[in-house]
């Protein structure tokens, strides 16, 4: 099925630039975003080694940016001290 859709200019640009850095079409990539947005086939979908490498890395893209944790923010006392 053909589907024509009237979209902002910058919004194709932005969805040229994330089609080309998964290395397929616009059409092809926006019709993956409209398939995962309706769940249509959702649990056939099987992510490539890549596809899982790159999602993977966005995911840690900020992670640097993730302050740590003290080891007893993570002590039995303070994950439960609204309870008793």
């Amino acid at each position: 099925m053909d589907l024509i859709i009237n979209i902002r200019p910058e919004v194709r640009e932005e969805l040229g630039r994330q089609a080309a850095a998964q290395g397929v079409e616009l059409g092809v990539y926006a019709a993956n975003l409209l398939e995962e947005a309706t769940h249509v086939g959702a649990g056939s979908k099987k992510l490539s080694v890549e596809q899982l490498d790159q999602a993977l890395e966005e995911i840690a893209q900020f992670s640097d940016k993730i302050p740590s944790l003290p080891d007893e923010a993570f002590s039995r006392e303070n994950l439960y001290r609204d309870h008793d």
